[in-house]
């Protein structure tokens, strides 16, 4: 988005992010973008906590969670967020592994230390890399017999566990619309960032009886989609 930016001042360009377009110098304000760029922000921070709750009330023997991240994101998104799940991770009384990866090696090389480091379950990063790579996430949390909780429901989709986070298709069908007005005639500096706000429980019901997991009974009365 940065390098869409700095290629043109004249360009329409809509964008979807899970970052605050302002910090990112994106925009000047979410009601007064005040150039060519315009979109949709998720709100994909400080839900951590609740992954994790969730994680916790899916296999409460787990007493130590691995935090999959990817360190090549700016920091300013990755710090706030094993900030948070240290944060509520201590007051579960559980202990958190940071478990890093860039690229798709690197990823399969965290799941094959998690026996070594006795980590019973595992929290997934909101990041792009991982979200491309969700087939590969779930297979290897499969093989691993590794409980997973994912931001986005994609990964659920290909076979992975859980997942509790923001609906990207709500938030790419919100883009198309600024697309739409872009196309007849509206300027973005006159279009306020969208904000995406429908979070979804998704539960895999059909992973969760391959290595016998209990789902409690609340969970799934509250998911909005749970696959047989």
């Amino acid at each position: 988005m940065l390098a869409a930016k700095s290629a043109t001042a004249i360009t329409p360009i809509v964008f979807v992010t899970g970052t605050d377009p302002v910090e990112l110098g994106l925009v000047a304000s979410l009601n007064r973008p005040g150039g060519n760029l315009t979109g949709v922000y998720f709100l994909d921070q400080a839900v951590n906590a609740k992954r994790l709750q969730l994680l916790h009330e899916v296999v409460p023997t787990a007493s130590m969670i691995g935090f999959l991240v990817n360190p090549t994101s700016p920091p300013s998104q990755v710090d706030p967020e094993i900030s948070e799940a240290e944060n509520a991770a201590r007051l579960l009384g559980l202990r958190l592994a940071i478990l890093n990866a860039s690229k798709p090696g690197e990823i399969e090389a965290a799941f094959a230390s998690l026996a070594g480091r006795r980590i019973g379950a595992l929290l997934v990063l909101a990041d792009a890399l991982f979200n491309t790579q969700r087939d590969q996430l779930a297979a290897l949390a499969a093989r691993n017999a590794v409980p997973a909780i994912y931001p986005y429901r994609e990964p659920v989709d290909a076979g992975g566990l859980m997942s509790y986070g923001v609906n990207l298709s709500d938030a790419h069908r919100l883009a198309g619309t600024y697309v739409a007005r872009i196309l007849k005639g509206d300027k973005p500096a006159d279009l306020p960032v969208q904000q995406s706000t429908k979070f979804e429980l998704v539960i895999n019901l059909k992973t969760a009886k391959a290595p016998g997991l209990a789902i409690p009974e609340t969970l799934l009365a509250t998911a909005d989609k749970v696959i047989e």
